[in-house]
């Protein structure tokens, strides 16, 4: 499972900022901004090299897809700068760019054609289904391995599965187990376009390939139920009826008298903002704003509410179900709102809502949704909605939180 989509049989990058020069090579992109506009508005022409249904494509295997990549932190310290935190630790968020990245250069490796110069597919990512973490502590000073391949395809979309392993003590150890969803869009990101079939080879990729179709089935369970859809199921609505209780004032025994539990804190007192203006430094290959730049952005957020929340510096346990609902456009006011959701013991459960605003037009249209999982070191307070909105949330939470630790 080593060969690569430029045909060599290494698949070993030393850094993993070629996976995105690579990825520049794939479409035509430009480093440079005037250029690479309009390279952008000469894949257009490449519209007519698209398959026109799926039967047209040839099957590929999941090992047609395999990538491995190494970040050399430890044999080449210079990279650690742009890695490190003031705890001499490795930032996640930086961690998080190069899965987005490696993600959509595994799916190019999936549909790789050896006739064409460049790609007239345009893949995004669609949605971080789950980020499993394997161990909390990740070490600055140690080597890092990337590895992955496609799991699942559909029509238009591809599911490419990552690990993230590090070399300590003569052996590289797991660290992260990553599942995402790229969707394949034709060369002026405007409609779908087809992909090539995965045809499992053997045993034990059958197996994984069920295992995306029960993820698949899993992603359209959940958004059927989903509470901005449905009403909570009987037994949500005790939870919240039964947190309505506890909040009354005894004292006046009024629907509009409430007081604040002990060991708790109103969900609209834990809240964090911040707002980010999209450069073009952050653009990605089909020059929107890099969905790896605005994971980072999302999970420094939810980790800081999270630490201010608990009062210690948390670790993280799992992310889950963000879905990339439209591009950022280079230029755009992003505003992002970090609300703790749900706790439970030592556990904080963080949702991140990104939107971008119109300052002309005074919109604002919501862009993702993130969710993360996150561990304190001690009892965090009990988290307690006060409205109806927010004790949406709350269930909501809820429901990320069980799954992740039912995994």
């Amino acid at each position: 499972m080593n060969s690569d989509i430029t045909g060599n049989t290494n698949s070993d990058w030393s850094l993993c900022f070629s996976v995105r020069n690579r990825l520049r090579d794939i479409v035509g992109a430009s480093t440079n901004w005037s250029d690479h506009k309009q390279a952008m508005a000469e894949r257009v022409s490449l519209s007519s090299m698209l398959a026109k249904s799926q039967q047209e494509l040839p099957a590929r295997s999941m090992k047609d897809s395999y990538l491995e990549v190494h970040l050399p932190l430890g044999s080449e310290p210079q990279l650690r700068e742009k890695y490190l935190t003031f705890h001499n630790t490795v930032r996640f968020g930086r961690i998080l760019e190069d899965l987005d990245s490696l993600g959509v250069l595994i799916s190019y490796s999936h549909t790789y054609n050896p006739v064409l110069k460049r790609s007239p597919l345009s893949i995004v990512t669609a949605l971080v289904d789950k980020i499993d973490m394997r161990q909390h502590v990740v070490y600055p000073d140690c080597d890092i391995k990337f590895t992955g391949h496609v799991t699942w395809v559909g029509r238009t979309s591809i599911e490419a599965t990552m690990h993230m392993l590090q070399y300590r003590d003569g052996v590289y150890a797991p660290v992260l187990d990553a599942t995402f969803v790229m969707v394949a869009r034709d060369p002026e990101n405007k409609r779908a376009a087809f992909v090539n079939p995965l045809k499992p080879d053997g045993a034990e990729e059958e197996t994984i390939y069920q295992q995306g179709e029960a993820n698949k089935s899993r992603r359209v369970e959940l958004s059927t139920a989903s509470l901005l859809k449905v009403a909570p199921a009987h037994e949500e609505r005790e939870i919240v009826h039964s947190l309505f209780l506890n909040t009354l004032d005894t004292k006046t025994v009024s629907f509009r008298s409430r007081v604040l539990p002990p060991n708790s804190v109103w969900m609209e007192d834990a809240k964090l903002k911040g707002l980010e203006i999209c450069h073009p430094q952050e653009r990605n290959i089909f020059n929107r704003i890099f969905g790896g730049f605005l994971m980072r952005k999302a999970y420094e957020l939810g980790w800081a509410n999270a630490c201010s929340f608990g009062g210690c510096r948390p670790n993280l346990v799992a992310v889950d179900d963000i879905l990339f609902q439209r591009p950022v456009e280079i230029g755009s006011l992003l505003l992002l709102s970090s609300q703790v959701c749900y706790t439970q013991e030592n556990y904080i459960q963080v949702r991140v809502h990104s939107e971008v605003f119109d300052p002309l037009t005074r919109q604002h249209n919501t862009t993702n949704v993130f969710h993360f999982t996150f561990k304190s070191d001690r009892d965090v307070p009990n988290i307690t909605p006060r409205t109806y909105g927010e004790s949406m949330l709350y269930l909501d939470g809820k429901r990320h939180f069980n799954q992740t630790v039912e995994k």
